[in-house]
């Protein structure tokens, strides 16, 4: 869908957020609303929010995966093993 067609006005939402609630549900694309004709702000329905956040968390855990490689903050399979062995004895 085109992105034009998916800016309105905060005028629209407060006029029709019940249709624009049940519109974002079934089309899953979101909505940016101006005020003053700056965009202000994205809405959007909670399955795709909740996918964003989960997409984000796992970009933050790849990043900090990547981070602890660059540091040198690893070990061989071989170690962890043995370190997990370790630490279950005693």
């Amino acid at each position: 869908m085109k992105l034009s067609s998916r800016i309105k006005p905060i005028s629209y939402l407060k006029a029709n957020a019940a249709g624009i609630s049940r519109k974002l549900a079934e089309e899953k694309e979101p909505l940016i609303i101006t005020q003053n004709g700056e965009a202000t702000m994205v809405v959007q329905d909670i399955e795709s929010y909740e996918r964003t956040q989960e997409t984000m968390a796992l970009l933050k855990i790849l990043a900090l995966g990547n981070r602890q490689v660059e540091e040198g903050k690893v070990r061989s399979p071989k170690e962890a093993v043995k370190l997990v062995r370790e630490r279950r004895r005693g």
